[in-house]
């Protein structure tokens, strides 16, 4: 087996932490895996990874040789993409993820600005409100709110979103309008059981308080609507009332006690060697993005 396709099944192993998932993603058996990574080892005089009954990690020498792999690996898509055009014109198919509503809302009216610029172009979009692997999943492009792990990966800061707390003016004419966030134990709260959602909510000045929602709803829509009906007070992120605040169907409190607004960023993992339809999409997102006083 050549030393390319070796790299390539060691870098799958590592990105799925599995011999038998890396081997089902590259169309081979398990055995043929197996042999091509201890074939690597040979070659490298190192061992890449420590195997167990249960897990399967890279040893620090295979940690360090994982980076430039995929480092070679991307230099010579780049340099194919670039012989075969794919690096000047955007072509393919764009697989796009971000959070259910945000997505919705903010992204797709890009992606389809994106598509009517590129009339060959596809996309294929992942709106969903769990993390999403980007390199196992097929992703090109990431949408993500909230501070960044060290991945590695491409980050664009484009604009924040604030955590906060809302509810309808005939609400606030019937309960008043809390003044602290002590103050929130005396009235009712939807709460969304969305993938980050806590009990807890944090304010500025370190303040916390555990909630106790007579609702909860697995989906920020819901929320918002219990709220715009005036039925009791939810916390979400700011882009998601952003027409029922233009409308003067929602109004914000406890503005003051606030957090620090999270940061937008896009992400990809191409790097500087991204195609021609990563780096369209970027540019054009990027612009419409920041360009939102919603997100700025």
């Amino acid at each position: 087996m050549d030393r390319w396709q070796a790299m390539r099944i060691f870098v799958k192993v590592a990105e799925t932490g599995n011999f038998a998932e890396a081997a089902r993603h590259m169309h081979m058996s398990a055995p043929a895996v197996t042999r091509a990574v201890a074939s690597l080892e040979e070659v490298i005089g190192a061992r890449l990874f420590v195997r167990t009954t249960r897990s399967v990690k890279m040893t620090e020498a295979g940690a360090r040789y994982f980076e430039d792999c995929r480092q070679i690996l991307s230099d010579i898509a780049a340099a194919e993409a670039a012989a075969g055009g794919s690096y000047a014109t955007p072509g393919g198919t764009l697989a796009i993820t971000a959070s259910a509503l945000f997505g919705q809302m903010y992204v797709l009216p890009i992606l389809t600005e994106f598509l009517n610029s590129y009339p060959t172009m596809r996309a294929r979009t992942l709106f969903i409100d769990r993390p999403v692997n980007i390199v196992e999943e097929g992703i090109d492009v990431a949408v993500r709110i909230g501070h960044l792990p060290d991945s590695g990966f491409t980050a664009i800061r484009v604009g924040t979103v604030r955590r906060v707390i809302c509810g309808s003016p005939a609400y606030f004419e019937r309960h008043g309008v809390p003044m602290a966030p002590a103050d929130l134990k005396a009235h009712r709260i939807a709460a969304s059981t969305s993938a980050w959602a806590s009990p807890e909510w944090r304010f500025a000045g370190e303040q916390r308080v555990t909630i106790d929602p007579v609702m909860q709803c697995n989906t920020n829509e819901a929320v918002i609507a219990a709220a715009k009906d005036g039925w009791g007070l939810t916390r979400v992120l700011h882009y998601q009332i952003g027409p029922a605040l233009l409308e003067g169907k929602l109004q914000i409190v406890l503005g003051e006690h606030e957090e620090a607004p999270l940061p937008i960023h896009i992400l990809h993992p191409e790097g500087r060697h991204a195609p021609a339809k990563v780096r369209a999409f970027v540019d054009l997102a990027a612009a419409r993005l920041r360009e939102n006083r919603l997100l700025n």
